[in-house]
């Protein structure tokens, strides 16, 4: 007993000494954090004149404010801003009125946290980790060509496919710095390459010539339908996509276009064959604002990357073009656009254009942060505020569903049990009703093709698992979800690392089922799905080949994902189905009779085929919200970056596809139809169809795709999505069905 007080004292003691010998920078630094002043107070649309002065105190002191206080500031910032709009204030430019317009209409995507949300800039949201780069003046920066792609066709190009200038010359530092390409970023075309632009950083640069080109034949009918399916080039700086602003239309969009088209006139009918004025935009205005402040940081700061694009005619000298060449039409920086100098394609095939490309650049100092450099390119997105509606919609449906079927289930249930448990006499079992009555045909294996249904059941195990994990790591900011090959990378190698998922439950279903050919079994569980999808991606790939687009994949990257099935995938498969046939079967709290009970003729409403069209429409009822956001990140380019919601939405669609196979299940159970297996399976899986019907809507509704070629890749690719999306919900059918047969027969007394 005494030495346990010597012990304490010692520790103490040694934990005084300790703190004593610390670094005295720490303490230096405590000091100066406690000395600094307090931040400026959060950006608001309110004024104090506005507000009350308890509520503006605190909002300068940075303290939390009450209900009360925030329905004040709401309602004073929407007076603000609906005064501010009317007096033709944009939120797309650089001014400080438009900063305050954006800060107001992208106050719910500026939070962090899950139940306590705190304010933080969009950089922070959208790349979590990422520090601002700073250059020195006259420092030589990176213009990079990303893919030239348009929302009519899904054939995207790379920027050196159009006739333009050659590329530059790299250095080996910075090209092998750039060609760290990813599997998924490599499947989705993306390839950044230099542009023909030079820039050094804080000079500007007046209007220059690149170089010329002569268009004619089939390489000018090329480019003019290029024009004429509205192609934009994509380019970076600083990890920024080049944006167009308009103050008086009050948009900013990504991209510029290759060139427009001339309207029609007023009562014009356009003709069969169009042969309108096509003009190509051939000279570029960059304007590149940049933040400076030398206390905090040395250099300056990317914060806007904006271009305006021109048509014009340009004096064609009779040699070559370079930077050098001087031209007439080309000086200073008051090229504009002109219609009587644009810059026509001409329709005849025998006729040839000279292009001469040019350029200008402007850099323009800013106070903006470089934090809030990405609110413009999100001005205009779907509020935040739509998916928690979405999900809040959808989760009460699920809610009143559970509500609805704890209540019918637990009473129909507890009554039936009880029912049966107190039969005493041999009279009175034979007399048995309802779904006590097939208890010795309920774990009859299915008679058609137990391997197919282990085979799909697994495969969509497979496909939950690979989906949960890429959303949970890109919640923990492992993977960037606005680095879409990023994202497309971690799926694939997920789910080829979760083939053992998918063997270990095949195997255990097939080894239930007391089929003999599981090596078979373990062969088609690791070829199925990936052969099928091979086939399909293969003659995609020859098509897209043949159309020299940019998402037609190399020999190397199709080997790699051949690899990838072959070396690890498969081997995962085999090793999870050995483990699942060396374990005991499932065990079952019924015997299955020798000779199968005769099935009575179903009731209308038990149709399988109309079980199964309602079925599907509850799974993708609980998802078609938060679908159409996916749906145009995916087709129509838009910012799609909600993870978490999306994962509490795969969430909904696991808890609604087994609830609806426990009802359905239960309802075939009662009318003496004990072939539950593959009805369970496809009662769910019918929501793959359901969202292959609303991809032809939205192919008809919402894309105006021209060409057979790009509604060949979208129909190929959304199958693909529907296969997926349907095994998965099949899977959660199945194995809910299995777990809720297994606990009613077990809740019984069985002879």
């Amino acid at each position: 007993m005494i030495g346990f007080p010597r012990a304490l004292t010692a520790l103490v003691l040694l934990w005084v000494s300790v703190a004593q010998a610390r670094d005295p920078k720490d303490r230096v630094k405590k000091i100066k954090a406690k000395n600094m002043p307090k931040p400026a107070p959060r950006h608001v649309l309110a004024t104090s004149e506005q507000l009350k002065d308890k509520t503006y105190k605190k909002l300068e002191e940075h303290k939390r404010l009450n209900r009360r206080e925030k329905k004040e500031v709401s309602r004073a910032e929407l007076d603000t801003y609906k005064d501010l709009r009317k007096k033709g204030f944009d939120e797309v430019s650089n001014t400080a009125e438009a900063a305050m317009l954006r800060n107001y209409r992208l106050r719910n995507k500026k939070r962090r946290g899950m139940l306590r949300k705190k304010e933080a800039s969009l950089a922070a949201v959208l790349f979590p980790g990422a520090s601002p780069e700073e250059y020195d003046d006259n420092e030589q920066l990176w213009m990079y060509a990303d893919l030239v792609e348009s929302k009519k066709t899904q054939v995207p190009y790379e920027f050196y496919d159009l006739p333009g200038c050659p590329e530059p010359v790299e250095s080996v530092a910075k090209k092998s710095r750039r060609m760290r390409k990813n599997l998924g970023s490599r499947l989705q075309g993306h390839d950044l390459k230099p542009a023909p632009f030079d820039l050094f950083a804080k000079q500007n640069k007046e209007c220059t010539p690149l170089c010329r080109v002569k268009l004619d034949g089939k390489k000018l009918r090329w480019f003019r339908r290029l024009i004429e399916r509205q192609y934009r080039v994509q380019l970076q700086l600083d990890s920024l996509p080049v944006l167009m602003r308009s103050k008086e239309l009050n948009y900013a969009v990504r991209g510029y276009p290759v060139g427009f088209k001339a309207p029609l006139a007023p009562g014009q009918v356009k003709a069969k064959r169009d042969k309108s004025d096509v003009f190509v935009y051939n000279h570029l205005k960059f304007a590149i604002t940049y933040h400076e402040d030398p206390s905090q940081f040395q250099g300056i700061r990317i914060t806007g990357f904006d271009v305006h694009p021109v048509s014009i005619a340009h004096d064609v000298p009779n040699g070559p073009v370079n930077p050098r060449t001087k031209l007439s039409s080309c000086q200073g920086f008051n090229v504009e656009n002109d219609p009587g100098k644009y810059l026509k394609l001409s329709f005849e095939e025998t006729a040839a254009v000279d292009i001469v490309y040019s350029y200008d650049v402007q850099w323009i100092p800013n106070t903006m942060e470089w934090t809030d450099r990405w609110d413009v390119y999100l001005v205009g997105a779907p509020d935040d505020d739509i998916h928690y509606y979405s999900i809040v919609n959808s989760l009460m449906i699920v809610l009143f569903m559970t509500g609805a079927i704890a209540t019918i289930m637990i009473r129909t249930l507890r009554k039936d049990i009880a029912g049966y448990n107190e039969l005493q006499t041999i009279e009175e079992a034979q007399e048995e009703t309802g779904w006590k009555l097939v208890h010795g045909d309920v774990f009859r294996p299915p008679s058609y093709s137990p391997m197919l249904l282990s085979v799909l059941v697994g495969t969509g195990a497979q496909i939950g698992c690979s989906f949960v994990f890429a959303l949970l790591l890109s919640i923990l900011k492992v993977t960037n979800s606005m680095n879409k090959g990023q994202v497309l990378t971690s799926l694939i190698l997920l789910y080829v690392l979760n083939g053992s998922v998918a063997g270990y439950i095949s195997a255990r279903i097939y080894k239930f089922c007391e089929a003999k050919n599981w090596k078979m079994n373990s062969l088609v569980t690791a070829m199925a799905l990936p052969g099928v999808f091979v086939i399909m991606f293969t003659c995609l790939n020859v098509f897209l080949g043949f159309a020299g687009a940019a998402t037609a994949v190399s020999f190397l990257t199709i080997l790699v994902l051949f690899l990838l099935w072959v070396c690890v995938s498969a081997p995962l498969v085999f090793v999870g189905a050995f483990l699942g046939l060396k374990a005991r079967v499932i065990e079952v709290p019924t015997k299955t009779n020798q000779i199968a009970r005769i099935v009575p003729e179903n009731s209308w409403h038990m149709n399988p085929i109309l079980t199964m069209f309602m079925g599907g429409i509850l799974p993708f009822g609980s998802v078609c919200i938060e679908l159409a956001f996916i749906m145009s990140a995916l087709w129509l380019h838009q910012i799609y970056y909600v993870m978490g919601f999306l994962l509490a939405v795969v969430g909904i669609l696991a808890a609604t596809c087994a609830q609806v196979a426990i009802v359905l299940c239960y309802l075939q159970l009662c009318a003496e139809d004990h072939r539950w297996w593959w009805k369970s399976f496809w009662n769910c899986a019918m929501a793959g169809v359901y969202l292959f019907v609303y991809s032809l809507w939205f192919l008809s509704s919402r894309l105006d795709l021209v060409g057979v070629l790009p509604v060949v890749v979208y129909l190929t690719y959304m199958s693909m999505i529907s296969i997926v999306f349907g095994l998965f919900c099949g899977s959660v059918g199945f194995l809910s069905s299995f777990w809720f047969t297994r606990t009613i027969y077990g809740a019984v007394k069985v002879d």
